[in-house]
């Protein structure tokens, strides 16, 4: 399916609404798992946010999340779940940032997103500009990285825990404590081959047919 094609469905799949919206604030839309996705420039969010609460009744920030593409030049994706109580329907909005490039606060259009968008700054490191406390929300202080970059080390870079003898919390290295184990799936619930019969009801099975046991 090519350019065309694709903007030719995803307007035959518009509601009378979706079709409104679109045409009212000039943005890019997408229908994805059901829902109406717009894509709007990170320097208009609060100017398209305001118009979907304000002129179509979306009263209601569900959620700020994000979504990490480390091979764009914009990597992150803030994506904004909104609500319509009277409508009862639902709208996703997506912008593109990068590491540095902030995206505006959306606090003074729905206040709600004061949480959401320092978690997102936690969890990812994307910029809010013009928000009021933009600092960790999930992870401790002195907390190095962000986990839910796709970059981020599996185990991470430091390891804490409460130290006896110093009386505090201390920062270390992560030190694995033994070897990545290598599991052979043998147990006595999957796989395992023992004499038959072992439990009552497996001298029924068929000759060379394992014994049918239920954990």
């Amino acid at each position: 399916m090519n350019a065309l094609e694709r903007i030719a469905a995803t307007e035959a799949a518009l509601t009378p609404l979706g079709t409104e919206m679109v045409a009212e604030l000039g943005v890019e839309a997408q229908v994805a798992f059901g829902e109406l996705t717009l894509v709007a420039p990170r320097e208009r969010i609060v100017e398209v946010l305001g118009a979907l609460k304000d002129r179509f009744g979306f009263q209601q920030l569900l959620d700020v999340c994000g979504a990490d593409y480390p091979d764009r030049a914009e990597r992150f994706e803030v994506v904004y779940h909104l609500l319509s109580l009277t409508r009862n329907v639902r709208v996703r909005v997506k912008v593109a940032t990068d590491e540095v490039q902030p995206v505006p606060s959306v606090i003074g259009v729905y206040p709600s997103a004061e949480w959401f968008e320092r978690e997102a700054f936690d969890m990812y490191g994307m910029l809010f500009s013009g928000h009021p406390d933009l600092r960790r929300l999930l992870t401790d202080y002195g907390f190095e990285g962000h986990p839910l970059r796709k970059d981020f080390p599996m185990t991470g870079y430091v390891e804490v825990r409460y130290d006896e003898e110093q009386k505090r919390v201390v920062y270390e290295p992560v030190r694995l404590q033994q070897e990545f184990r290598n599991f052979d799936f043998l147990s006595p619930w999957e796989g395992a081959e023992y004499p038959a019969p072992v439990l009552p009801g497996d001298e029924k099975a068929q000759p060379g047919e394992p014994p049918k046991h239920k954990g």
